[in-house]
Formats: C-alpha cells, structure tokens, sequence
C-alpha cells in the first residue's frame, strides 16, 4: 500500500513523470503465473536476475561443461531451461541422471528452505560431487539459515533485493549477487527512453 499512497501524492501534485522500482514483487512468482502479467494499466519492465547469476557461475564454478541445472520443483522447470539453455514438500522424485555431476540447484523464491535442502539430500544420494543453489528471491523465515547450513550445499547464493543483515550474521554458506547496478541501469534507460531489453541477458558494468 505504501508504494500505491506515494504515488497517489506524485500524481496530484503534478509529478511529469514516474518511474516505481519494486525489487520483489512477490505476487509474481515463477510458479503461480508462466506469461507476462497483463492486470496493469502502465507499462510494465521485468527485470531478471538470470544475468547475474550466469556472471557468477562463470566466475565460481570451474568445472562448468561438468555441471547440470536443476529445479526443486514443476514450476521451476521453465526458468532453470533457460539458464541451461538446452511452500515445502514431503516428497520428490529425481528425473534423471546426476551421477558425477557438479548440480546447480536454482529457485525463484525461498521461504524456510525445507524443499531446496530436501533436494540436496536427493542429490548428494543419487551421486553427485558436488551441489550448489542460487536463489533469486530468499525470505528466509523461521529455520531457514539453520536448514542451509546443514545441507549438502558448497554455496547458497542469493541477490541483494530483500535486505536481511540481520539473518546473514550466521551466513557460514551464504553468497550475494549484487543486483543493484541492474537497477540503477534500468531506472536510468526507463527515465532516457531507452529500451531495457539489453539488461535480460548482460550484466551492466
């Protein structure tokens, strides 16, 4: 309601332009929704931490044409294809061979991470050497850091768009993307004009 109110206020006093940054929008999960939402009446620009976390593979894991992606569940299947290119739950089943593999776990939005560190205990016994997950979005409630550092995971990496300084005390495996520079890119092109397309597959220097 916050951002609604200050836009209002913008609005009646004549603000020429008005740009809204919303670094989680959480009504847009990856699972309950697979289209571009169409309930707004303003132009709308999705930004996707994809880029980012294909810079910090690139700079972190070494053993990359030795490694495979993988989604924790249905919904994600979509999302961790693209990286590839080619609330918990009580029961998973691994569709596929991960035998000798380095695996890469990637989420959209995490809560208490009960189902990312079930997947790793799937991994770890179906063989693989090493595992990792990339988070987009990390809430991070209840036990969440206790359930991370107690799982089968060299590194849990996350992006910076939901602050939590205070969990991140206990970070013993916690990585972060630094996303800000994505949006400082975005707000500047969006106040230019310009189109935002480049930022959905680089990362702005």
């Amino acid at each position: 309601m916050a951002p609604l109110i200050m836009t209002n206020s913008c609005k009646t006093d004549s603000a020429s332009q008005l740009t809204t940054v919303i670094p989680c929008f959480p009504y847009a999960q990856q699972d309950k929704k697979d289209k571009s939402q169409v309930f707004f009446d303003n132009p709308v620009d999705y930004l996707y931490a994809e880029p980012g976390v294909l810079k910090w593979i690139r700079e972190n894991i070494s053993e990359q044409k030795n490694c495979t992606i993988v989604s924790s569940d249905a919904g994600g299947a979509k999302r961790v294809t693209s990286i590839a290119d080619t609330n918990e739950v009580d029961r998973m089943v691994l569709v596929g061979d991960v035998k000798d593999l380095v695996a890469i776990l990637v989420d959209d939005m995490v809560d208490t991470c009960g189902t990312i560190c079930h997947a790793a205990d799937k991994l770890l016994s179906a063989g693989v050497t090493r595992a990792y997950a990339i988070l987009t979005h990390r809430i991070f409630s209840g036990p969440a850091i206790s359930h991370i550092n107690n799982a089968y995971f060299q590194a849990v990496v996350v992006t910076n768009n939901i602050p939590q300084e205070d969990k991140m005390k206990h970070r013993s495996k916690i990585q972060v993307i630094n996303i800000s520079m994505i949006l400082a890119e975005a707000i500047r092109k969006i106040h230019n004009e310009e189109s935002v397309s480049y930022l959905f597959s680089h990362v702005p220097l």
